[in-house]
């Protein structure tokens, strides 16, 4: 008897730029039937407060299950907890370098290295700008392992209005790498628009 796919996902928040990515991730699965378990970091919390009007309390009510970065003990630290994945969500290059070397010293690192070792999807959202050869390097170890590598890269074909926009459209790629997906915003559908000749007649 074949057994129901998972709808576990795990979430890792760390201290990069960019935790909107993070946040809005776990808005749009709110309510959608995907049980989500998070763990945010130190400086996730930190930055979270800078960048954002969330506070950390909220960030964590939106999660099925919200773990402290400490408890290795927890349930996503085991490979027979099945999921359909991981997205660190924005992934600093500590954690990236973390992950890379096979470090575990939190449970963020711990719980990649669980979705690498039992060969499920791991999603990347690496913030940082430029890169240099460390953090190219890194990456290519990662992706040669067959993780997802999504810099948090803003698209223009479906004409964003505002930032919101772009964050919605952004988190809307990652969610379908693990076939979830949620028409948030305009797909590209192949028709392209004159938006010249539109501003020529206005």
């Amino acid at each position: 008897m074949e057994q129901p796919k998972p709808t576990r996902l795990i979430v890792g928040i760390t201290g990069a730029t960019g935790t909107i990515f993070g946040v809005r991730l776990l808005q749009m699965l709110h309510g959608s039937g995907v049980e989500t378990h998070l763990v945010v970091s130190k400086w996730a919390a930190r930055t979270l407060t800078h960048e954002t009007p969330y506070s950390l309390k909220y960030v964590q009510s939106l999660a099925t299950q919200s773990h402290g970065i400490g408890a290795q003990g927890a349930a996503i630290s085991s490979g027979s907890f099945v999921t359909l994945g991981m997205v660190i969500a924005p992934c600093s290059m500590r954690t990236l370098a973390a992950i890379a070397h096979g470090l575990g010293d939190n449970l963020i690192h711990r719980a990649a290295d669980v979705i690498l070792k039992e060969r499920r999807k791991l999603v990347l959202v690496v913030r940082e700008s430029p890169f240099n050869e460390i953090h190219l390097e890194n990456m290519l170890k990662l992706a040669r392992m067959g993780v997802v590598i999504l810099p948090p890269m803003p698209a223009f074909y479906n004409n964003p209005q505002n930032l919101d926009d772009m964050i919605n459209h952004i988190t809307m790629r990652v969610i379908d790498q693990f076939d979830i997906h949620l028409d948030v915003m305009n797909r590209w559908d192949g028709v392209l628009l004159d938006r010249s000749r539109r501003s020529e007649t206005e």
